[in-house]
């Protein structure tokens, strides 16, 4: 792996964080020698070595972007730094995700989201601009005003968290605004699982009167790393040009076969200001068995994208449930409106029920429960309540959802 040998010659000289914890391996190290990244190793880092920690490799005046992470999962948000260097890199990973998505110079790509200090699609932003697409930033915007932006910029793309593209279909719905009069043929999703998860994707495209709705997969701290696949819309692919992916079991750190789930790792190459060697995302994939994808590529493919996170699954008797699984039943039912997944801890045991507003039209549908235990009944083989509650009781989000909550 040429590549990664330049990726350890380029880092290990240089980079404080990395020198230590590679101490001994050359750069011709083989891949499988070297140790995982860890996230929380990341976050101790830089609270050891404030406020940027030392993973750079380079003097602190070679840097020109800053970006934090939301810390949602944490409780602690990590701060990245980027050199122009790999700034741009990251902008060609960006430009592999539009033209995956059939994105080209003269579409109109609105940015709803907040602008803040995430990485968000900042680098979508400006991989935009670069190909020469006229560029619509949304942020500091009511959902109402970007509706209307959207309207009336004649926006081809939408790019935002799957969730708010429902959220925006709604407020559309409040405000009398007719999305069928818009030009959005596409809306490029990322942030969370749902542009892979059939009823979600399928559930938007219908809200947005048929535009094609393209998953995308990233971290602030990892960068962009994959695209939908042009033929597989369920399909995420690893960018592998620009990573090394590999697919573990998350309990013993062996590589799972093609095919297995497991827990995907991530070595970017082109990083080289602020590098991460085999991290572990606490992502849960499934590689495809084959190389070669109907689309032509043969960049890792991982069914049905993002599955869930290591952290977010949950044993119910026996049973694994992941949040993407529950968001694909109840996507699957038009009269779902928004939902919230309450999580109860009876005697150390998690026990789930599910709250759901009903979609307009449907406020009055007797069989709602009954329809909606049943199917969650014939995918998990569980019991899991489902109630109804009143029209806006439910939070809205605008960027990460948080539909599964403690109840304790």
């Amino acid at each position: 792996m040429q590549l990664l040998d330049n990726l350890l010659a380029a880092i290990l000289p240089k980079n404080p964080f990395y020198a230590a914890k590679l101490r001994g391996a050359a750069p011709d190290s083989d891949l499988a020698s070297l140790p995982f990244t860890l996230k929380q190793e990341l976050i101790d880092d830089q609270i050891a070595h404030p406020p940027y920690g030392s993973n750079l490799t380079y003097p602190l005046d070679r840097y020109t972007r800053f970006c934090q992470t939301s810390g949602t999962t944490t409780g602690t948000p990590m701060r990245w730094l980027d050199t122009p260097e790999s700034w741009d890199w990251m902008i060609g990973n960006w430009s592999r995700v539009y033209q995956a998505a059939g994105v080209g110079a003269r579409d109109r790509i609105f940015f709803a989201f907040s602008f803040g200090p995430f990485l968000g699609f900042w680098v979508g932003f400006e991989a935009a601009a670069r190909m020469g697409c006229l560029v619509i930033p949304g942020g500091g915007m009511r959902s109402a005003a970007r509706l209307r932006t959207i309207l009336e910029t004649s926006a081809t793309v939408v790019c935002c968290t799957p969730t708010y593209a429902i959220r925006l279909a709604e407020v559309a719905a409040e405000e009398n605004v007719d999305l069928g009069a818009s030009q959005v043929r596409t809306l490029i999703v990322a942030g969370e699982p749902g542009g892979s998860v059939a009823a979600t994707r399928g559930h938007i495209s219908k809200l947005w009167h048929g535009a094609r709705v393209v998953d995308h997969h990233g971290m602030t701290e990892i960068g962009p790393v994959g695209y939908g696949c042009p033929k597989r819309p369920s399909v995420l692919h690893v960018i592998e040009d620009s990573y090394i992916a590999e697919v573990i079991d998350p309990l013993t750190g062996q590589t799972v076969p093609r095919g297995a789930t497991g827990e995907l790792v991530l070595t970017n190459l082109g990083r080289l200001g602020s590098p991460l060697i085999r991290y572990r995302t606490n992502d849960i994939v499934q590689a495809a068995p084959d190389e070669l994808c109907e689309c032509g590529a043969r960049d890792l493919a991982l069914n049905g994208g993002i599955l869930g996170r290591t952290d977010d699954m949950l044993v119910v008797r026996g049973v694994n449930v992941y949040p993407s699984a529950v968001e694909n039943i109840l996507r699957g039912f038009d009269a779902v409106g928004e939902y919230r997944v309450e999580i109860q801890n009876h005697r150390t045991l998690p026990e789930l029920s599910i709250q759901v507003e009903a979609a307009a039209g449907h406020a009055h549908d007797a069989t709602l429960t009954h329809r909606l235990e049943a199917a969650l009944t014939n995918a998990f083989a569980l019991r899991i309540p489902v109630s109804i509650v009143p029209p806006g009781s439910l939070p809205r989000f605008e960027m990460k959802a948080r539909r599964w909550v403690s109840a304790d």
